[in-house]
C-alpha cells in the first residue's frame, strides 16, 4: 500500500509535457520519486512570490474575445497535486509537485485567464491548498512537513510552521477563520489555532496516511479518512477523539457530507462509495460500487449529487440514495485526476490531473436532474451519458473505453433506494 496521496513525480525535475505517472494507490512509496529521483532530489532555495506571467493557453491572435460556456484550460509547468476555488471570487489556487503555489483569476471570456502571483517557499511537493472561509488567506501544506499561510491579495507569506508534523503533510482543512486542521502520511491529525500560534488538538488514531477531511456546519465534528480504510471522528470543540469506524476495503480517499448533514459519503481506492449515517459512524450503512478503477476525489454539487474523479481520468456524476451513476461530466484523457473543486454557486467545476492542466466543466444542469427509485433497464454496452458539451468532445474512442460501465449498478445488496 502506498503512503500519502500518491502524487506523481514529487520532487523530480519537471518538463513541459506531463510524464506518465502511477496512480494514487500503487506500490509502496510509488509516486513520491520519479525513476532515478533519489539522485535528483536537491533542496531548492525558497523563492519569494513572483510577478504574474502570461497565461500559456491564450486566445489566438487576431480574434475577438468571445464568451465561453466555461473558462479556458489553465496550463501549468508541472503536475498540480491540489486546487482550490475562492469562496466568493473567480480565483483558483494550485499547488504543484515542485512545491510552487499559484493564484489565477479565471473568466468565461476567452483569453482572460491570468496568473496573479506564484510562491516557491515550499522545499518539496505542495500536497494541498485551501482558502480560509473569509477568502483572505490561503493555507498550503507540503511534503517538507511545513504549513504556510499566504495572503490571497499579494501571495505574501504571513505565517509559517516549518516542522508542523513528524512526517510529510497530506491535507489541510480550514474550520473557521482562525482554526484549521492538518493530516500527515503517518495518520497523525493536528488542529491549529492561528491566534495561539500552536496546535490545540493532536491525535494519531489511524495507522495510515490521512487522505481527506470534512467538518460539520457547526465546526464541531471533524471527520478524517485514511489509507487504513477507516473513518475517524474527532470533536474539535472538546478537543478529543470520538471513535473510529470499522475498516473498509481499500484506502478511504475522500469524505463529504450530504442529505443536509444526515449522510456521509467516503470514496475508496477500489471504486466504491461507502455511506455512513451521521449518528452511526461505527459501520457503513450502505455501499455503492462504481464501475471505475477508483474514487480518488469527491465534491458535492447538490445535496444528493456528487462528482467523483478516478484513475481513468473520467469525472462521473453520481446520485446518492437512490444510488445511480448519472453520466460523465468531463475527462482528462488517460490521466489520473488529483482533485476537484466547485465554484461558488455550484455552476462550475474545476479539475486537475497529471496532464499539467486545470480544466473547467459546466455542471449547472446537474441541479435540475431528478432521479427516482425506479431503475430503467439500460442497453448493455452503451456509453456513459454525456452531461456537458465538453464531456463528449473526445469522440467515440473515448467512450469506447467506458463500454463496461454502461449499466450503473450498485454492488450486490448495496442499493438502498428507500433509505434516507
Amino acid at each position: 500500500m502506498r503512503r500519502g496521496r500518491g502524487h506523481a513525480n514529487e520532487g523530480a525535475s519537471t518538463c513541459k509535457r506531463a510524464q506518465p505517472a502511477p496512480g494514487r494507490h500503487g506500490g509502496a512509496g510509488g509516486g513520491e520519486h520519479a525513476s532515478g529521483g533519489a539522485a535528483r532530489l536537491r533542496p531548492r532555495r525558497p523563492r519569494p512570490h513572483r510577478p504574474a506571467l502570461p497565461q500559456e493557453c491564450s486566445e489566438p491572435a487576431g480574434r475577438e474575445p468571445r464568451l465561453r460556456d466555461t473558462p479556458e484550460d489553465i496550463c501549468l509547468e508541472a503536475t498540480a497535486n491540489a486546487i482550490a476555488l475562492h469562496p466568493a471570487r473567480p480565483l483558483l489556487a494550485a499547488g504543484d509537485v515542485d512545491g510552487d503555489v499559484y493564484l489565477y483569476s479565471y473568466s468565461r471570456t476567452e483569453g482572460e485567464n491570468r496568473q496573479l502571483w506564484s510562491s516557491g517557499h515550499h522545499l518539496k511537493s505542495c500536497r494541498d491548498v485551501a482558502f480560509s472561509q473569509d477568502g483572505q488567506k490561503l493555507f498550503t501544506v507540503s511534503k517538507d512537513k511545513s504549513i504556510h499561510v499566504l495572503t490571497v491579495e499579494e501571495g505574501r507569506l504571513e505565517t509559517r510552521f516549518p516542522k508542523a508534523h513528524g512526517s510529510a503533510l497530506n491535507c489541510v482543512l480550514p474550520i473557521d477563520n482562525h482554526v484549521f486542521a492538518t493530516g500527515d502520511d503517518d495518520g497523525a491529525l493536528k488542529v491549529w489555532d492561528l491566534r495561539k500560534g500552536d496546535a490545540i488538538l493532536e491525535a494519531r488514531q489511524q495507522e495510515e496516511y490521512i487522505s481527506a477531511m470534512a467538518v460539520d456546519g457547526n465546526g464541531k465534528i471533524l471527520l478524517t479518512t485514511s489509507g487504513d480504510g477507516t473513518l475517524g471522528v474527532f470533536n474539535v470543540k472538546r478537543r478529543r477523539f470520538e471513535l473510529l469506524s470499522e475498516p473498509q476495503n481499500g484506502d478511504l480517499t475522500s469524505v463529504v457530507l450530504l442529505k443536509r448533514g444526515k449522510k456521509v459519503a467516503c470514496g475508496s481506492s477500489e471504486g466504491t462509495i461507502y455511506l455512513f449515517n451521521w449518528d452511526g459512524f461505527g459501520a457503513a450503512s450502505d455501499r455503492f460500487a462504481l464501475r471505475a478503477e477508483s474514487v480518488d476525489c469527491v465534491v458535492p454539487v447538490t445535496d444528493s449529487i456528487v462528482c467523483v474523479g478516478s484513475l481513468d481520468g473520467v469525472i462521473r456524476a453520481v446520485n446518492i440514495l437512490p444510488n445511480r451513476v448519472l453520466g460523465c461530466v468531463g475527462q482528462h484523457l488517460g490521466e489520473p485526476i488529483e482533485q476537484l473543486a466547485l465554484a461558488p454557486g455550484g455552476q462550475l467545476l474545476a479539475s486537475c490531473a497529471h496532464d499539467q492542466k486545470v480544466k473547467f466543466w459546466d455542471v449547472s444542469a446537474l441541479g435540475a436532474l431528478v432521479v427516482d427509485d425506479y431503475r430503467r433497464k439500460k442497453k448493455k454496452g452503451g456509453p456513459l451519458r454525456a452531461l456537458s458539451s465538453k464531456a463528449a468532445g473526445s469522440g467515440e474512442d473515448f467512450f469506447a473505453d467506458l463500454r463496461d460501465e454502461a449499466e450503473p449498478e450498485a454492488a450486490a445488496g448495496s442499493d438502498s433506494d428507500g433509505s434516507d
